[in-house]
C-alpha cells in the first residue's frame, strides 16, 4: 500500500474548485494524513531499507513477467 502523494504533473492544466470543495478535501487529506495507518507506514518507510521488499527478479509476479517478455519477443 502507498500513501504518498503523487507528483504534481505541469502537463496538466489547474481546474478552479470551489471554495468548500477544496476545504473539505484538505481536511479529509488531514484526516487520512494523520492516521495510525499513514503514521505507521511513514515510520516504516523511513525506518526500513528501500531494497527489503523488493522481488528479486524484479516483477511483482516473475512467472507471468517472463510469459510477457517471452510473447513479446515472437
Amino acid at each position: 500500500m502507498n500513501l504518498q502523494l503523487t507528483p504534481f504533473d505541469r502537463a496538466h492544466e489547474l481546474v478552479v474548485l470551489p471554495g468548500d470543495l477544496v476545504a473539505l478535501m484538505a481536511a479529509v487529506a488531514g484526516r487520512q494524513a494523520a492516521s495510525p495507518t499513514a503514521q505507521a507506514q511513514a515510520r516504516w518507510t523511513a525506518a526500513a531499507d528501500p531494497l527489503l521488499f523488493r522481488p528479486l527478479h524484479g516483477a511483482f509476479n516473475g512467472p507471468m513477467a517472463a510469459v510477457t517478455l517471452r510473447w513479446r519477443q515472437t
